[in-house]
This record gives structure tokens, C-alpha cells and sequence, in this order.
């Protein structure tokens, strides 16, 4: 017997400084020669060699069933070319899966990038472009030893979409 699975849809929120807080940092455009300060972002890339590379994703929609986090690092994620995108964080847990209550779904602007803090949930990039190249710091072993992937299709039958 197959349980039918459920569709959430997640309604996303213009990305913001204060808006993001809870999951990392949004990072807009400062004028040159800012002093360092809370506004940059605040890396933690010391358990690691530190890897910062350009990733092309091809049309990725707006419908995913899998989250993932990274518990070692930070994670810089921007795209090129000012094209929009999305993406779906929860806060960092203690837990094998995030809280459904707390996922919150962003557009990010091509002025911006986001800085994820060590252990918030991400399920993204999406977008409906053909192809958006994201440049990506992380560190260079990430996506081989520190990337922990939840399933909901698996665990809960359910699937979500941001609209």
C-alpha cells in the first residue's frame, strides 16, 4: 500500500538582514573601505581548507522533498549575473531533521548573498531560470564529510513548494 505524499507550500519572504537573522547573515553591497564589522560576514571556516568556486545549477523549479546542513562551517552562497533566487532554511538543532514549524523560505535578490551559520537547515537553491551560476564558499571536503541530508518523502511522505 502507498501513501499518497502531501505538497506544503512555503511562501517566500524577500530576503532581509534583520528577516534572515535567525539562519546567517544577508549581505547586501557596502561602500570601499568600510571597517570590518557585525554587518560582513562572519566566517567560520577554521575546520578545513576553505574552498570558494562556481557552481552552475541548472532550471531547478521550486518543489524539493530533501534538506540538508552543514555542522563544520559556515556556507557563502551568492549568484551571479543579478538573477533572483530561493531557498529554505530552518535554525540549527540538535535533532536528525529541522523543525517543520520553523522552515522559512526567502527570495534572495541578485544584489545579495547569503552567509548560512554552522548547522542551518537548507534546502536550495531553487529558481526558474534556465541556468544560474552561485558562487559557494565552503570548505573543500563539505558535500564528502559534512553534509547531513534529511528526506521528508521518505520519513513523512511530504514535499514542499515555495511560491
Amino acid at each position: 500500500m502507498t501513501t499518497a505524499k502531501t505538497v506544503q507550500q512555503l511562501q517566500a519572504q524577500l530576503v532581509t538582514t534583520d528577516n534572515f537573522g535567525r539562519y546567517g547573515q544577508a549581505i547586501f553591497a557596502s561602500g570601499d573601505g568600510k571597517p570590518y564589522d557585525k554587518e560582513d560576514a562572519q566566517l567560520n571556516l577554521q575546520n578545513g581548507t576553505p574552498r570558494f568556486y562556481i557552481m552552475r545549477l541548472h532550471r531547478r523549479g521550486r518543489k524539493f522533498h530533501q534538506i540538508t546542513r552543514h555542522i563544520q562551517c559556515t556556507q557563502c552562497l551568492g549568484s551571479l549575473e543579478g538573477k533572483d533566487w530561493l531557498i529554505t532554511v530552518a535554525p540549527p538543532n540538535n535533532s536528525e531533521q529541522p523543525n517543520l514549524e520553523e522552515m522559512k523560505a526567502f527570495r534572495i535578490p541578485g544584489n545579495c548573498f547569503i552567509k548560512l551559520e554552522v548547522g542551518t537547515w537548507h534546502a536550495g537553491p531553487y529558481f526558474e531560470h534556465e541556468f544560474v551560476d552561485f558562487y559557494n564558499l565552503e570548505l573543500s571536503d563539505t558535500n564528502v564529510v559534512d553534509h547531513f541530508t534529511h528526506n521528508f518523502l521518505e520519513t513523512s511522505q511530504l514535499e514542499f513548494e515555495i511560491i
